[in-house]
């Protein structure tokens, strides 16, 4: 039987299910059957929304990049970001992927007027009163690896805080970290692919 999970993976938790490393990973939340696999993931210090299924067919569509999707990430930056920088991000800018320099495609990002309502992380980001540190909203259609954090750290304004808020049509809402919920299967394909 195919089940599906959306889970809030919390701030410096593994997006896998064991660890020889002693760190916390998605077993010390999530309690789901023993074929059921992350699709994608969140770096350790990222955190938001992971799909979780034994749907392969689900898990080729999500991750290749010729059907490429919408990935929606609110991001904590450090300093006042310009319209310049934003309209770099927009138009794509060169990052280091394993030692070879690759463009990123066009994408959206905007700032928040104001910050976003999002869960309190523990530890919270280092705070500094001289220093802002805004929210910018980022739409991508490619995920590579730490895509978001090189992208702001190319145009001057390192991420503090990443968190993913969607995936196509499927949402965290008021999903707090470590909770989960399970949907259907003509849910989960209606939001993702709009079947």
């Amino acid at each position: 039987m195919k089940q599906y999970f959306i889970v809030y993976k919390p701030y410096l938790v593994l997006s896998q299910f064991t660890s020889e490393l002693k760190k916390q990973t998605l077993a010390d939340y999530f309690a789901v059957p023993k074929n059921v696999y992350p699709v994608g993931r969140l770096d350790e210090d990222s955190e938001g929304l992971l799909i979780l299924t034994n749907d392969e067919q689900l898990n080729h569509r999500l991750l290749n990049p010729s059907f490429a999707h919408e990935r929606e990430y609110f991001v904590q930056v450090d300093g006042a970001i310009t319209q310049e920088a934003i309209q770099q991000l927009q138009q794509g800018v060169e990052i280091n992927l394993s030692g070879k320099m690759y463009k990123t495609k066009k994408c959206k990002v905007e700032l928040f007027k104001e910050a976003p309502t999002v869960p309190e992380r523990n530890p919270p980001i280092r705070f500094r009163k001289e220093i802002p540190a805004p929210w910018i909203r980022m739409i991508l259609t490619e995920g590579k690896n730490r895509q978001v954090r090189k992208m702001t750290a190319k145009v001057g304004f390192p991420t503090l805080r990443l968190i993913r808020y969607r995936i196509e049509e499927i949402e965290l809402g008021n999903l707090q970290p470590g909770k989960m919920i399970e949907l259907q299967q003509k849910t989960i394909y209606k939001k993702l692919f709009h079947e």
